[in-house]
Formats: structure tokens, sequence, C-alpha cells
């Protein structure tokens, strides 16, 4: 590339033959010179006119995001299915009080009906299954507003 610049009032056409090189080959009216930059100030020149060079921020120890649980079960305010099954009956509905201990659904396996009782009492917010639903183990089945005391029987 040819430049044209004045120093010191002196004008002097300048050639760089390529400015990524080093060192760099740079001829002053018709002198050939061999230029070796300087670490700092360099300018950035990019290979291609049009070319954008992505920059991101390096951040060694990102802070940590929590993300909402798309699972219910694992938000810590759910009653989960203690063995797989068949829902065969629902007592409660979206917004009932419910006493830890209070039997809550039924579930069936292997042609065997085991009554689910509540581990918290508070409100319900949901109910995430329905009757004839099959359940896996460890399912989310309801889903508490607010949850008080837990029983552990």
């Amino acid at each position: 590339m040819k430049y044209k610049l004045t120093i010191n009032n002196q004008p002097y056409e300048v050639e760089i033959e390529n400015i990524n090189a080093r060192p760099i080959v740079v001829s002053v009216d018709g002198q050939r010179f061999e230029v070796q930059p300087e670490a700092l100030n360099q300018p950035q020149v990019q290979k291609e006119a049009g070319e954008k060079k992505e920059v991101k921020d390096y951040h060694p120890h990102p802070a940590p995001s929590v993300a909402p649980s798309l699972n219910p079960a694992l938000s810590g305010n759910a009653l989960t299915a203690p063995l797989p099954g068949t829902v065969v009956s629902i007592f409660v509905k979206p917004g009932e009080k419910v006493e830890a201990g209070q039997v809550v659904l039924v579930i069936e396996a292997m042609k065997m009906k085991n009554s689910i009782r509540s581990v918290y009492s508070g409100t319900v917010a949901d109910v995430l299954v329905d009757i004839g639903q099959s359940v896996a183990h460890k399912q989310a089945l309801i889903k508490f507003a607010d949850v008080g005391e837990a029983s552990w029987m």
C-alpha cells in the first residue's frame, strides 16, 4: 500500500509491502527499510476488508446462575411418587389446605393400591397428575404454594 506522509514539513512517499509480516518491509522514496514495530500501541489490522472479529469478554470465574427448574420435583416444594404406578384416586385440588400425613392420592402398582400421604402441611398450588396417568418413581405429583412443617413418618 502506498501512502503520502509529511514528517517535519518534508513530504515522503511510503510503500508498505505487508503490514502483518515481521519485520515490516517499507520503501520510503524508493529506499528500502526493514522496520520492527514496538509491542505497545500496535494498530489492529484485519486481513480482509469487511472481516469482522468477534470479541468476547473472558471471565475465569463466572457468577453461577440459577435457572428455574423445569422439573417441579427438584424445586423442593413438591410431593413426589415413592414408586411407579398408575394414579387411581386424587383427593385434593389446587387451593386446598393439606396437613402432613393426610392421604392426597392413591397409586396402583402391581395390583396393589398405595395411599400416598403428604409429607408437608401447606396449600396445594397444583395437582400435576390426572386419574389414569402412569407415573414414574420420583415424578412430581403435587406442587405446594406454601410449605409448612414436614413430616417424615
